[in-house]
């Protein structure tokens, strides 16, 4: 599982962001972006999070840190908002923190990507079916000269329809996926030599690594899915599929 440490002070909200996330400090002395498990998208997101962001990890994409961060039913004590009261209070228990990269600052196309890490970026936004990644929303900082995904909530959208669509992977591998919008399409040269090099690495044991590392009290089981080790099986089965199948979503792939 994802290192577990615990919330020792909630420091202020980033209300930019729609799930409402906030900025605590925690037991190892580190400050992190908390995506709370009360918020109204639910624990799905939590996982979606883990998931595209922890294979973005594997595949050499620059992503913050992961940490699974306990939150204390004290810790809405003193606070003075009533809806952040009310959002604490309903996120006791295992939240996800990504690491606070102080200093970022969010994507505006003034320090671009090199072509290689755009193109990488654009593929695992296509094969995770993730469509938040826009002008409008780029959901990416830039830290130190380099740029950082972020916010994958949107992705892999198939679990929120367990079972009917989600134990069906043929549906997910089959879903076509428009790069029109992306806010690196014109930075990425060839999204098709990325999927050549990437797509070799997303091997049965990362997909299963990386299912791992999702707490089991954020698998939600449903009908079909009895356990979290189901539910793991169910993910791993609709990207292996996906995979599988790059015709209908690769861009510029063409019929591959």
């Amino acid at each position: 599982m994802l290192p577990n440490i615990s919330a020792v002070r909630y420091v202020t909200p980033l209300r930019e962001g729609g799930s409402l996330p906030g900025i605590v400090e925690a037991d190892d002395d580190g400050t992190y972006v908390l995506k709370f498990r009360g918020a109204g998208q639910g624990l799905k997101v939590l996982v979606a999070e883990v998931v595209v962001g922890e294979l973005a990890r594997a595949l050499g994409i620059a992503v913050p840190e992961m940490r699974a961060i306990t939150l204390p039913d004290q810790i809405a004590r003193y606070e003075p908002d009533e809806e952040v009261q009310d959002l604490l209070t309903a996120s006791v228990g295992l939240n996800l923190g990504m690491d606070f990269l102080p200093g970022s600052f969010g994507y505006d196309g003034s320090l671009p990507p090199t072509p290689a890490e755009a193109s990488a970026i654009v593929w695992l936004d296509a094969f995770t079916a993730n469509v938040d990644r826009t002008w409008s929303n780029p959901n990416l900082l830039v830290w130190h000269g380099r740029t950082y995904c972020i916010d994958h909530g949107a992705a892999l959208y198939f679990h929120h329809s367990w079972p009917r669509f989600g134990s069906r992977p043929g549906r997910f591998a089959s879903q076509p996926f428009d790069p029109a919008k992306h806010v690196l399409l014109d930075v990425a040269e060839d999204v098709v030599a990325a999927h050549d090099r990437l797509s070799t690495r997303v091997d049965d044991r990362l997909l299963a690594e990386v299912l791992d590392l999702v707490p089991d009290e954020w698998l939600e089981e449903a009908p079909g899915l009895p356990s979290p080790d189901a539910v793991r099986t169910a993910y791993v089965a609709n990207l292996q599929a996906r995979l599988a199948h790059p015709a209908a979503w690769l861009p510029g792939g063409g019929h591959r």
